[in-house]
């Protein structure tokens, strides 16, 4: 399951309410009226494609964020980099899933986590599967040891976020999540605010009050910024068969174009997944071309005058936290 359909399942469930008064994006010091975006790029560390479709938009493009898969085998390739640019917005991509057929990982906790290791000792490749098998106590411990390994490697995370939404999927893992950013004051992808985007491309009719909005404010009063909205479909959108790259790259910045034209003011979070797919790729995943759609686009000229055109500002998870520290 991704995590837009673990979003979906949330909030039909759980979300009924229209956040009222100012933005987070607000309080952190923007205006009203802006269109606040924070364009982040999964799955550095994955794969040597994925770092360097990640370094190149990061060098030419317009995403200025990413997150780092700690249990992968090219996070030291994509460390080195970090520590060759200080003041790259770099987190991390929380992993306990290992989705792809024959190219896996396993849990930094090994064995003492048994409820995280699937048959062949990786991890399980599918959300469902790490919610029925692990407890939170194993997840605790290994997102603590994706951290720690970060922090050993001398690089300290700017923000912490979920591969394929896993700790959104039971409110027992979303638990673990949000207290260890607030515990170690790392900002947390979490969207408490208006959440019209997610609302309204999911079609969600929730009816009911329960809290992603009240769980934004417990983050707000530890002292953490919090998303106002989420963007999170690009991975769903197909690229056509046969598109050579200056075709796929007009396709894809149109669509980032018609939907982000679609995000009202406030604080949001864009997802993609930026990778330069060589011949290995395929290797991988299926998914090389619609990655490497989404790095086209982020160095499109067409999409980085549109974003100017259209006022929307991009900023960096360490942007926002520096305001959440001077805001009220």
């Amino acid at each position: 399951m991704t995590c837009r359909a673990l979003l979906t399942c949330f909030l039909l469930g759980v979300c009924s309410y229209a956040q009222s008064g100012p933005t987070f994006a607000e309080r952190l010091g923007w205006k009203s009226t802006d269109r606040v975006l924070i364009l982040h790029m999964d799955d550095a560390g994955m794969s040597s494609d994925s770092n360097l479709g990640i370094e190149r938009v990061l060098e030419h493009g317009a995403a200025r964020s990413l997150s780092v898969m700690m249990p992968c085998p090219w996070v030291p390739q994509i460390v080195r980099y970090l520590k060759a640019h200080p003041g790259t917005d770099a987190g991390l991509h929380l992993t306990l899933t290992s989705e792809w057929r024959e190219y896996r990982w396993g849990p930094l906790t090994g064995i003492s986590a048994p409820g995280l290791i699937d048959p062949e000792g990786a991890l399980w490749r599918s959300v469902g599967d790490v919610v029925a098998h692990a407890s939170a106590e194993e997840v605790d411990r290994e997102i603590r040891a994706q951290l720690d390994r970060a922090e050993k490697m001398g690089f300290h995370p700017t923000h912490l976020d979920s591969h394929m939404g896993t700790l959104f999927a039971n409110a027992a893992f979303l638990e673990k999540y949000v207290r260890l950013g607030m515990e170690k004051r790392i900002p947390v992808m979490f969207p408490g605010g208006h959440d019209t985007y997610i609302r309204e491309d999911l079609r969600a009719t929730p009816e009911r009050l329960v809290t992603f909005q009240k769980m934004g404010e417990e983050l707000w009063n530890a002292g953490l910024p919090v998303l106002d909205d989420l963007h999170n479909t690009s991975y769903g959108w197909k690229p056509p068969a046969g598109m050579n790259d200056a075709q796929l790259q007009h396709w894809r910045t149109g669509r980032y174009m018609e939907t982000l034209q679609q995000l009202k003011p406030g604080l949001t979070m864009v997802i993609m997944h930026c990778t330069s797919p060589t011949g290995v790729f395929p290797l991988i995943s299926d998914s090389g071309e619609l990655r490497k759609a989404d790095m086209l686009a982020m160095l499109d000229p067409e999409f980085q005058a549109f974003l100017k055109q259209n006022g929307f500002i991009v900023t960096t998870w360490e942007e926002a936290m520096e305001r959440r520290g001077k805001a009220h």
